[in-house]
């Protein structure tokens, strides 16, 4: 690095260090919050009192942010597939080769656990995968809505609401059931109804990982001395770990388990009796 370089570099960091002091400075003493930390941290999880009107109807904001975060990737997937995929290259552009490394990851990891009828697999844990990851990371945008009691608060994630994260669960539960049953018949039916505990397993740990983020976000904003910088950090790092780690887990734990519900049981009777022989 040039001496230059490095002699901007100093004078930026300083301004910063100067602009967050005088920020300080101007506010003066702390102001005293509406809510004390337990309420916050309540309403953070079972949402009491920040109700949001939709139609008429008080709902949760994590509502409004599933709705609105369907109807982006829905937008975006119907722009890509009509004006984007058709002019795709045998030498793949950047956005290209972003789409076709995504696409293969989620292939393979459909064909790894479930080497027959993966199709359908691929699909569904490409698009559960893409949407928790977008729905994790939607709440930095920081969209703010006016609650009932005329609070303004910002959109939260979608599955940082536990009715989001036992849709997501449920769902995917019933996608696994659907495919033992269709790939496999009652054998397929029984292999996923005894492992009745899978739909509360997937629910909470997504709930409890996201909220998880959340709430020590709002641990290290709450206090007044803390809330200049450290919380973007904080909240950046926290979001975009949970976002990556939650996608990849929902995504195997689906693979995986459909992949043991779909397997033919009486090929796989076959293929141990042929290696009996040949032993």
């Amino acid at each position: 690095m040039s001496k230059k370089k490095r002699i901007v570099s100093i004078i930026i960091f300083f301004v910063l260090i100067v602009a967050i002091v005088t920020g300080i400075i101007l506010l003066g003493a702390p102001r005293p919050h509406a809510e004390t930390l337990p309420e916050v941290m309540r309403d953070a999880v079972l949402h009491e009192t920040m109700k949001v009107n939709f139609f008429g109807l008080q709902v949760n904001p994590g509502l409004i942010s599933a709705y609105t975060v369907t109807a982006i990737l829905a937008v975006f997937a119907i722009i890509v597939r009509i004006f984007v995929i058709p002019k795709f290259k045998k030498i793949p552009g950047k956005f290209q080769l972003v789409l076709e490394t995504l696409v293969g990851m989620f292939r393979g990891l459909a064909k790894g656990n479930s080497p027959e009828k993966n199709e359908v697999l691929s699909a569904y844990i490409f698009a559960a995968g893409i949407y928790i990851f977008v729905g994790t990371m939607f709440e930095l945008v920081g969209v703010q809505i006016v609650t009932t009691n005329g609070a303004s608060v910002s959109l939260p994630a979608p599955l940082s609401d536990i009715n989001g994260a036992i849709a997501m669960g449920c769902g995917s539960y019933l996608f696994i059931l659907l495919g033992g049953i269709f790939n496999n018949g009652f054998h397929g039916l029984f292999g996923t109804v005894k492992e009745f505990s899978l739909p509360l397993s997937m629910s909470f740990r997504l709930f409890g990982a996201l909220l998880s983020g959340a709430l020590v976000t709002e641990l290290v904003y709450y206090p007044m001395f803390l809330s200049f910088g450290l919380p973007v950090i904080v909240g950046v790092l926290f979001t975009l770990l949970h976002a990556l780690i939650q996608a990849y887990v929902l995504t195997l734990l689906v693979s995986i388990f459909y992949g043991e519900v779909s397997e033919k049981k009486l090929e796989k009777g076959k293929k141990k009796k042929k290696k009996n022989k040949e032993t």
